[in-house]
């Protein structure tokens, strides 16, 4: 059993690493496998995935710091996009990233946070990257209209509810950028699904 110091004492050691801790890094502090095994059992951490632990207590409502953690080279898009500019009022219940194609598909196979992983070409990675602020936490998030072309990618999978208010939200959305608009439905290839579901309201 843990006592109250000795929770004290790790919370300080874990707040250091921004509240997510590696084997590696856990070993550097000399918590060893039998800590950690105390440390699981005591609810105080939970295993994100092999070799990666999170403070529980604490630790707060936001997965955002774990996103950022474990996926520094991925960009948030989609529905977590749609729902970060207001285009959805459906909270989503996984973080949608975009990710190299190339990457190990182990890296996305985590028990928590749920995520769902869109693979792209490297080069399409950053293609209309901007940064965001998501709970007080900076972020890697695709500008407005980035996710609007990604949605006209992706419309056969999504809810028809959820597609026509992106779409509606994106029309009326003083902020949206066309001339960008049109530059990534090039490079993505869904200029005529602009011009047909968008072009006629802009």
């Amino acid at each position: 059993m843990l006592d109250e110091k000795d929770i004290r004492f790790l919370r300080e050691i874990f707040s250091s690493y921004n509240y997510i801790m590696t084997t590696a890094q856990l070993d550097a502090e000399r918590l060893f496998y039998r800590d950690i095994q105390r440390m699981l059992e005591a609810g105080v951490i939970e295993k994100v995935k092999r070799g990666y632990y999170h403070w529980v207590e604490g630790y707060g409502d936001s997965e955002v710091t774990l996103i950022n953690c474990l996926f520094p080279d991925a960009v948030l898009c989609m529905e977590t996009a749609l729902f970060h500019y207001g285009y959805s009022d459906r909270s989503p219940a996984e973080w949608n990233i975009t990710i190299d194609k190339n990457v190990s598909r182990n890296r996305t196979n985590i028990d928590y946070p749920f995520v769902k992983a869109y693979r792209v070409e490297p080069s399409l990675v950053t293609l209309g990257e901007t940064k965001g602020q998501i709970d007080f936490v900076d972020v890697r998030i695709y500008d407005r209209d980035r996710t609007i072309c990604d949605v006209l990618r992706n419309m056969n999978k999504m809810d028809r509810e959820i597609f026509n208010k992106a779409i509606q939200g994106y029309v009326k959305d003083p902020k949206k950028n066309v001339p960008n608009l049109m530059e990534y439905a090039k490079v993505l290839r869904v200029q005529k699904k602009v011009k047909e579901l968008i072009g006629v309201w802009l």
